[in-house]
């Protein structure tokens, strides 16, 4: 009996062992179906469409100009909606992804016109820009234009995830469209190309150099994209019949290559570790300097010089305290070797003091005034409105000797019967006005022309009398 149940047994662990390895396979296979791009990728396609992208001439040319355009008015309004416009409709990327493609798959003709189309480019949107911003009477920096002057980590992490997007999008067979405008958004490679231009135009050397390094970053990465997914989909290699030929352009095209790729990853770390060291430097001053009694008024960080100025009032913080706070910023990786400097409103020594009551001061009052400016024009606009209002509810009906005109005009005007007072709010859909309305009733045998010509005059010597700018006699 006991042999009958082992037999029994056996067939049951078995068929278990099969489903437990159909499950398996079913959920393999279903990841393997939902992130398969390698099946509905047209290789031919894509090149195809890629070289047809690189091609910069006619009307290419003149909606890059316009684009430019837009985008630099865009820029010196500080209007993200009009950039964004501008982007769309911009050209630039076709040939970014065209070296990365050629890159890819050792074409180098394909390779030598998209250098040349992405260079005559970039200098006529900088010749653009340039022209833009030195006839324009706008050249004060905005919000938009200064956000474009550095790279930081998460530039090149929005070039190298779209750059990955676009290529994935345009090998799909039917391109995905959104998907590309998406990128041209997102990589923004226009805005810091008309940044380079308003530093050019108002002498910025700084600036145009920073928005040119980012879109050098934005560019080089989004070619290095397209350059590990035409790898990893095996897009076919160009051909050539001679052979030293062709081992001459395979070593040309990896020397670009190494070229393109080496930078890429020391910027890339770089930046990484700025943003790292920027980090946490906001995470130590935000936990660890506090001090009852005092504040921090304002702090900045040198990645370069490894310098923390932190700017103190209230309470003075001994020195103590102080050391205490530098021994803690030793022990934090990556900012271990920073200088912290402490500057209080009430330390009295040489360039602090001068610090503290100037450059500080001023800083701080830039600041403020920048950031209430709006809030306090339209307060401003919002009390002369109502100064104005009280100013003409002033001249009421109390103030105005109604009895005493009354008299006057019955006696210069016989045939008038009676007349009305009131005070009328008017709204022409421009602005809304508070006007002194008399209503006159005369005599029926009086004529209208007549009764138009009295309300005239009456109008003008009640204007006078009164000492009122508006009135109306009905």
């Amino acid at each position: 009996m006991q042999e009958h149940n082992e037999v029994k047994a056996a067939p049951r662990e078995e068929e278990f062992e099969h489903t437990k390895i159909n499950a398996w396979e079913s959920i393999k296979k279903f990841f393997i179906e939902l992130f398969d791009i390698q099946s509905d990728t047209d290789r031919d396609a894509t090149v195809a469409a890629v070289k047809k992208d690189i091609s910069f001439k006619g009307h290419t040319a003149w909606i890059l100009i316009f684009s430019i355009f837009i985008a630099s008015i865009g820029l010196n309004v500080s209007s993200t909606a009009v950039v964004i416009g501008a982007m769309l409709i911009s050209p630039l990327m076709g040939p970014i992804v065209g070296i990365g493609l050629s890159l890819a798959i050792n074409d180098i003709e394909t390779m030598k016109r998209s250098f040349i189309n992405l260079g005559v480019m970039v200098v006529l949107s900088v010749m653009t820009a340039t022209l833009y911003f030195w006839l324009s009477p706008l050249t004060e920096e905005t919000a938009e234009l200064v956000a474009r002057t550095a790279p930081n980590i998460l530039d090149v992490l929005v070039a190298i995830f779209g750059g990955l997007g676009l290529i994935v999008a345009k090998t799909k067979s039917g391109t995905i469209a959104s998907v590309i405008f998406g990128v041209a958004i997102a990589t923004a490679l226009m805005p810091p190309l008309c940044t380079v231009g308003y530093g050019l135009a108002v002498g910025n050397l700084g600036y145009a150099g920073g928005a040119l390094f980012l879109f050098s970053i934005n560019a080089v990465f989004i070619a290095l994209a397209t350059f590990l997914v035409a790898k990893i989909l095996r897009f076919p290699m160009v051909r050539y019949a001679n052979t030293k030929r062709r081992k001459m352009i395979t070593r040309l095209v990896s020397l670009v290559a190494i070229i393109v790729i080496v930078p890429s990853v020391y910027f890339f770390i770089k930046l990484l570790d700025e943003q790292v060291f920027t980090n946490k430097i906001k995470e130590f001053v935000k936990t660890e300097l506090k001090y009852e009694g005092a504040e921090i008024v304002k702090f900045s960080q040198d990645y370069k010089a490894k310098n923390i100025e932190v700017y103190l009032i209230g309470k003075p913080v001994p020195q103590n305290v102080i050391d205490v706070w530098v021994s803690k910023i030793k022990e934090i990786e990556k900012i271990q070797d920073v200088n912290l400097r402490i500057y209080q409103g009430t330390d009295n020594s040489n360039e602090l003091a001068a610090q503290i009551s100037g450059d500080l001061k001023a800083d701080i009052l830039s600041e403020l005034y920048i950031n209430n400016e709006q809030k306090i024009r339209d307060k401003t606009e919002r009390i002369s409105f109502l100064e104005n209002e009280i100013a003409k509810l002033a001249v009421s009906r109390e103030d105005i000797p109604f009895a005493d005109v009354s008299a006057e005009l019955k006696v210069s005007y016989e045939d008038l019967e009676s007349i009305g007072y009131a005070r009328r709010i008017q709204n022409n859909f421009k602005v809304i006005d508070t006007i002194s309305v008399f209503t006159m009733t005369w005599n029926n045998k009086i004529r209208s022309r007549a009764k138009a010509a009295n309300n005239e005059k009456i109008a003008a010597l009640l204007k006078v009398r009164l000492k009122l700018d508006t009135l109306k006699v009905e």
